[in-house]
């Protein structure tokens, strides 16, 4: 059994690859961010509307999103997929660490952290739902935020996506305004006088108002099916996940907004920290608690920009932890019951004759979480002497990389990546 696991790493990990188009575009972005000079940060913020619609927090959005998220909440109920009710208590769920983490509240956290404003911030995910409101914010706080709009251009994004048919367009037309003849005869088929006084004119309609993708939410209660135009959309989102994929494994640091969300689906977050983890085990990768995170906001709610010196502290010591073996474990039982790719260890890891046994470390139900790794099997321990050395000279690297990562993490988390940029004097967290 331990052979087919084995080999089911192999595919997870190595066998499935984007294509060479995706490839390299990926690492010609992945080479722009480093010509900076200076480590660089993914973050994914989780803000999808599905995701926020299976776990009903609506209320942390306004206006049209709200309503947005509703309606795919009703449509979730009535394709059996959710359960609950269609109002849920969102600042509850937020409490519970069931919603996703805002841009905001993570600007903040990577401030407690100690990160410069002029940290180099990647924004992975092909959509934020909220729009580029909600990145106010965290743009404000770290003016080198960037996606791949600001790496790529135009036609290298067009290039990936390849020749296309045209579709037709679907803008919005107004209403062919009436003729004073058309109005004399609709007067005449009033009926008989004394008649009322006639209603008032409607409201205007705008064009911005029935323009895009949510322009049918003042005529129906249904949502209407997609156009091919929006279908198409989704398939060169799939693209942009793609590259923002082969970024985010790349990183310095990666900070999910949202992860283990417990729908059963794998997430673009979770997948990127079990790569992290099966590729470079000591890479920097937080796994924050989002329950414990509302809980310290709740404290500095009405001060959040100017937090006391006891708050930043909780934080750093929350996310120091959420980088050790504390944080590896605590990860793993909440994956492991839904898909081992987001936590490969140590299913995915075996080890070399002459390595030492590590110290098992398993949970309340008996089961190893970390340290279970088994001795590697002869066929890849025997690979050197034949000569098939392309994958072990890439692992060989991996691990010199990892070893170099951990004389350089020390004891003291937090300096790894902040290290080797000049802080900002014009704030210190400390203060």
């Amino acid at each position: 059994m331990s052979e087919f696991q084995r080999l089911r790493c192999r595919v997870a990990f190595h066998a499935l690859q984007f294509r060479s188009e995706i490839q390299t575009l990926g690492r010609q972005m992945v080479e722009r961010l480093r010509a900076w000079g200076q480590p660089f940060l993914s973050y994914h913020p989780g803000l999808v509307r599905d995701t926020l619609a299976y776990h009903g927090c609506a209320e942390l959005f306004q206006d049209v999103h709200t309503e947005l998220i509703q309606y795919r909440r009703a449509q979730m109920i009535r394709q059996g997929i959710i359960s609950d009710e269609l109002n849920v208590d969102s600042h509850l769920q937020r409490e519970n660490g069931s919603c996703p983490l805002m841009p905001e509240e993570v600007g903040l956290l990577l401030r407690a952290m100690g990160y410069p404003s002029k940290t180099i911030i990647y924004l992975a995910g092909s959509q934020t739902f909220g729009g580029q409101r909600l990145l106010i914010p965290l743009r404000a706080m770290f003016a080198n935020l960037v996606d791949r709009t600001s790496l790529c251009s135009k036609t290298e994004l067009s290039d990936l996506v390849g020749p296309e048919t045209p579709l037709p367009s679907d803008i919005f037309q107004l209403p062919r305004p009436k003729s004073e003849s058309e109005i004399k005869e609709e007067w005449n088929r009033a009926g008989p006088r004394p008649r009322p006084l006639p209603p008032p004119p409607e409201r205007r309609i705008y064009p911005h108002e029935k323009e895009g993708w949510y322009g049918w939410i003042t005529e129906t209660d249904k949502e209407p099916n997609p156009s091919p135009r929006d279908l198409r959309m989704q398939a060169h989102r799939l693209l942009w996940d793609a590259l923002d994929y082969i970024i985010s494994v790349e990183a310095d640091a990666f900070f999910p907004g949202f992860n283990n969300d417990g729908s059963g689906w794998p997430d673009f977050s979770g997948l990127v920290m079990g790569q992290r983890l099966y590729e470079r085990a000591s890479s920097r990768t937080y796994r924050p608690d989002r329950k414990t995170i509302a809980a310290l906001f709740d404290i500095t709610r009405g001060n959040m920009y100017h937090p006391k010196h006891d708050w930043t502290f909780s934080v750093k010591e929350h996310l120091n932890k959420s980088l050790s073996e504390e944080g590896l474990i605590r990860q793993s039982l909440l994956s492991k019951p839904n898909s081992f790719l987001s936590h490969p260890l140590p299913e995915c890891s075996c080890r070399i004759s002459s390595l030492e046994l590590t110290k098992q470390t398993e949970g309340k139900d008996g089961r190893v979480l970390y340290g279970d790794e088994h001795e590697c099997p002869i066929w890849m321990q025997s690979a050197e002497a034949v000569g098939v050395r392309n994958d072990d000279v890439e692992s060989a690297e991996d691990d010199n990389d990892v070893v170099e990562q951990q004389e350089r993490n020390g004891p003291d988390f937090t300096t790894s990546l902040t290290s080797t940029i000049d802080h900002d004097e014009e704030w210190d967290p400390n203060d």
